[in-house]
């Protein structure tokens, strides 16, 4: 909507007839408040310059409800334990466990039940460890605040503000909601968590906006959660609680669902495979028995059991969790805390990061990064944020302060309201982040604005306000009075000569014109004498007659090692984008250091978005890598965009602001340090640290999680479609079946799980990072996988059935038979192990003490078969017996038959890929 609805309706309150106002396409209920002057703003809302009477204000409250935000309550921790239930996996494992129980076979029910169980609680743990409240937009709401109410002025909780109030905020106040400003004295407020703009926004009651004006550019409103960085202010309460902005970013929020992680989609893809493979099986080799070789019903239930045991990775869904759970542990090491298991792996998959740009690609603190001087001199300025480290460069060499620079400096520090100074061994600063920035860059050439001070007094100053555009400080100096001034450039060189030797101010205001061209805020500094009277208690008059001292260029710097983490993640195949409430020259700025984007055009402005289709939308995000000026809800609909576009969206953000959008994503990725509760929240990763090269090593870890998953998966699924393979081989033979239901029970979740749970214990290979992503689509078993477990399953089924025929013919009983064929099945899967550990380099190549615990887990897994095959219990429950040393060494050496097959077709593969590449 791009005009001003109105429609009237009888006011619940008070009986009067006022207007209602529509919403923009950022849905903001708000947006018509900064188009109205103050007369029809008081008329809409029935409000007195005396403010409203207590009476007025309850009979609003009631009608409004209270000034607080919907919140999601927090999961309980029987929630998360129901959670760990709702895989695909685990209805078919449950299916399993029922059919068995059904049949009367307890313990093979009782095995499953027992997986389930202990899934359930590893995969809890974790989860309710991560959690926390979702309670974080409370905070910006639970505040006191200054309000008229019957003439005069009281302080009360912000959650009893209603629309038509009249508040006060000054200096360090949270907005306590949306306001239509009527009175400011130099009001500045910080945005950066709605809008994302770095810079606090100068407001003026009297400037006068369209219906489509953005948020962050509307000088007359002041929002809810916002901070007022300085000076003070008087508005009218136009919108409370839900009907906020803010309180749209949290419906938003609690509305929208996330998207879901990538291992999910394919986890779910491979269940309805294995699920639909068993009973198709099941039911073809059934009716085989009973048609083609006479066997009964019962028995072929029997076998259709075994084979949905065989089929079935029972210790599947507790090796995700243990492998999950270990990528968790990894990431937090380097800085990445993990709030859902299934983001580990997540993270790992994603081909587009979506990034905010204040205070997660930037500092959040403005830097001053250019000094000119009037002569043309250009100096650069080193460092990053307030923290007064680095140097003053000039054609790439430190300088040595000279006068010229010392004046401006003086001035920088004397004009300046702003403390910067050491405690207990860390910087701390207060005040406005440009003076804050001045403050820096004087501490950088040894300046002291407390020493400063005390050899030059000040004695009269006149303060920042909107209007007059500089600020200006009265100092004694030497038995005389100087006069030091900031400002906006244009204002400052009105004040000063027209021209400083072979410099005029047309060339001086190139100069400013040109660094703000590349993205800088600019300040002109400048100073003058000033007359005897300027320390009487009168105000001064504007300053006159002024020397120019120079400009300094400020921006909002990159973080360290941004510049490389956005290079490391191109090179791992993951696009960057930039998207960003920010001005668009200030978000091409720091796109042009990322290398993100060089010309404005290839800048995409909120504006440009509106009116956009969903195919228009995907077809920008394809070719467009940075945004600016964009609302919350635009940068929502961007990341559907990208998502329904085939992209596995990391969306990164500190802010109110990336809520929604972190939400939305395929994996949120909050900030940790300098985010806000409601982004922490929303996300399912947050990065400690705050800093974006800690994404780089999240998409490293992540990408380990997954490769020692599909380890294990091919582990056990080759091992069971080798079990399937001899099964299905002694059906379709009129054999006996090789192993009980619950004889494969134990190799799949005894001998088998401990195993493939200590595989997930896997450190890195190496050269993940040099991996393109994996397409969006593409499923576990890829072509690699397939001809592996093919491979692994022949031999291994096709040895086993052979053993198991010769020892029949040889003369052996069947329980003899199948005590012999479960050890080989032992044996088996000990060697094979060492086959899965990595997809393609040779297990000889690998050192076995890269995984202390794989080691110990073979060895403990080989140990309690032995010990069962020792004990009554054994002998009862598995039908297994000792073997003599003769068995044991020849089924030793049929073991082996897998890891010859196995390193020929890894020979084999090496050779094609290499072809391949040679060859395209």
């Amino acid at each position: 909507m791009t005009s001003v609805e109105h429609t009237e309706h009888t006011d619940a309150v008070r009986g009067t007839v006022r207007p209602v106002l529509g919403r923009d396409q950022d849905g903001d209920p708000a947006l018509a408040w900064h188009v109205l002057d103050h007369g029809r703003v008081r008329e809409a809302l029935s409000a007195a310059d005396t403010g409203l009477t207590t009476a007025e204000a309850d009979a609003r409250l009631q009608s409004h409800g209270p000034n607080r935000l919907p919140e999601q309550p927090a999961p309980t921790l029987w929630d998360i334990f129901l959670r760990q239930f709702r895989s695909p996996l685990i209805y078919i494992l449950g299916a399993a466990a029922v059919v068995s129980l059904a049949i009367g076979d307890v313990k093979d029910a009782g095995f499953i039940a027992a997986v389930l169980l202990l899934n359930a609680l590893i995969g809890g743990y974790q989860e309710w460890r991560a959690e926390k409240s979702s309670r974080a937009l409370q905070k910006f709401l639970k505040i006191r605040t200054s309000v008229v109410r019957d003439g005069e002025v009281r302080e009360l909780d912000a959650e009893q503000l209603v629309p038509g109030d009249l508040v006060w905020v000054e200096s360090g106040n949270r907005v306590p909601a949306d306001l239509r400003l009527v009175s400011t004295r130099g009001l500045e407020v910080d945005e950066s968590l709605l809008t994302g703009e770095s810079l606090a926004v100068l407001k003026d009651p009297v400037w006068a906006g369209s219906a489509s004006t953005p948020l962050a550019d509307r000088r007359n409103m002041a929002y809810a959660g916002s901070v007022v960085a300085r000076g003070r202010g008087k508005g009218l309460v136009v919108a409370t609680g839900v009907a906020t902005s803010i309180g749209q970013l949290a419906q938003d929020v609690l509305s929208t669902s996330g998207g879901k992680p990538p291992l999910v989609e394919r986890m779910e893809r491979f269940s309805r495979t294995v699920a639909v493979a068993v009973l198709a099986a099941a039911v073809l080799v059934g009716l085989i028995g009973v048609f083609g070789h006479g066997h009964t019903v019962t028995m072929m239930f029997m076998f259709g059991v075994a084979l949905a045991v065989s089929a079935i990775p029972e210790g599947l869904p507790i090796a995700m969790t243990v492998a999950l759970a270990i990528g968790t542990t990894r990431m937090a090491r380097r800085g990445v805390i993990v709030r859902r298991l299934a983001a580990v792996e997540g993270l790992g998959s994603c081909t587009l990061i979506g990034s905010d740009k204040t205070g997660t690609l930037t500092c959040n603190e403005l830097t001053v990064r250019e000094v000119r001087l009037p002569n043309g001199d250009i100096f650069e300025v080193t460092g990053e944020g307030f923290v007064p480290e680095g140097q003053i460069l000039r054609q790439g060499q430190p300088i040595e302060t000279a006068n010229r620079f010392d004046e401006l400096t003086r001035a920088a520090v004397l004009c300046n309201e702003a403390v910067l100074h050491r405690h207990e061994g860390a910087w701390v600063w207060h005040g406005d982040p440009t003076d804050v920035a001045l403050l820096s860059l004087a501490q950088k050439l040894g300046w002291s604005r407390q020493g400063t001070l005390d050899t030059h007094p000040q004695v009269n100053e006149i303060p920042f306000e909107s209007e007059y555009q500089f600020a200006a400080s009265y100092h004694a100096v030497e038995g005389a009075y100087q006069v030091f001034v900031k400002g906006a450039p244009e204002r400052i060189l009105a004040m000063c000569d027209g021209q400083d030797g072979s410099r005029t101010r047309q060339e001086w205001q190139g100069m400013a014109e040109s660094m703000a061209e590349r993205g800088y805020r600019v300040l002109g500094l400048a100073r003058g004498e000033a007359p005897d009277s300027v320390d009487s208690s009168q105000a001064p008059s504007d300053p006159s007659g002024l020397s120019f001292l120079g400009f300094v260029g400020m921006i909002d710097p990159l973080r360290p090692g941004v510049r490389e983490a956005v290079t490391a993640s191109h090179d791992a195949g993951v696009s960057v984008a930039m998207i960003t409430g920010d001005h668009p020259v200030t978000a091409l700025a720091i796109a042009r250091d990322l290398g993100l984007a060089t010309q404005p055009e290839q800048v995409v402005t909120g504006p440009e978005l509106v009116g956009k289709s969903a195919e228009d939308l995907r077809e920008t995000v394809g070719r467009a890598r940075v945004f600016a000026r964009v609302t919350p809800r635009q940068k929502l609909e961007l990341v559907d965009a990208a998502r329904h576009a085939g992209h596995y969206v990391a969306v990164t953000g500190d802010g109110v602001n990336d809520a929604p959008a972190l939400r939305t994503a395929n994996i949120g990725v909050a900030m940790g340090k300098s985010g806000t509760d409601v982004a922490r929240e929303s996300a399912d990763l947050v990065i400690s640290d705050d800093n974006f090269a800690t994404i780089v090593a999240g998409i490293e870890e992540g990408r380990v999680a997954y490769d020692n998953i599909r380890k294990v998966i091919y582990l056990l699924i080759s091992t069971g479609a080798a079990e399937i393979l001899f099964l299905m081989l002694a059906v379709t033979t009129g054999m006996p079946l090789p192993l009980l239901p619950v004889q494969l029970l134990w190799l799949n979740l005894v001998t088998n799980g401990i195993q493939d749970v200590a595989l997930a214990f896997e450190p890195s290979e190496g050269g993940v990072l040099r991996r393109k992503p994996r397409p969006p689509r593409e499923r576990i078993f890829d072509r690699l996988m397939i001809e592996r477990t093919i491979i692994g399953a022949v031999v291994m089924g096709s040895v086993v059935f052979g053993v198991f025929t010769w020892l029949l013919s040889a003369g052996w009983s069947e329980g003899s038979a199948r005590n012999a064929i479960l050890l080989l099945m032992v044996l088996f899967q000990i060697i094979h192990i060492g086959n899965c550990r990595s997809e393609t380099k040779s297990a000889f190549r690998l050192s076995p003490f890269r995984n202390p615990i794989l080691i110990g887990g073979s060895i403990i897994a080989m140990l309690i078969h032995v010990v069962m095959m020792y004990l009554p219990v054994g002998r009862t429950l598995l039908e297994v017996e000792p073997v003599n040393p003769i068995v044991w060494l020849g089924l030793l050496g049929c073991a082996l038959t897998v890891t010859v097959a196995i390193e020929i077709h890894k020979n084999v593969w090496r050779f094609r890929h290499r072809k391949t590449h040679c060859n395209p």
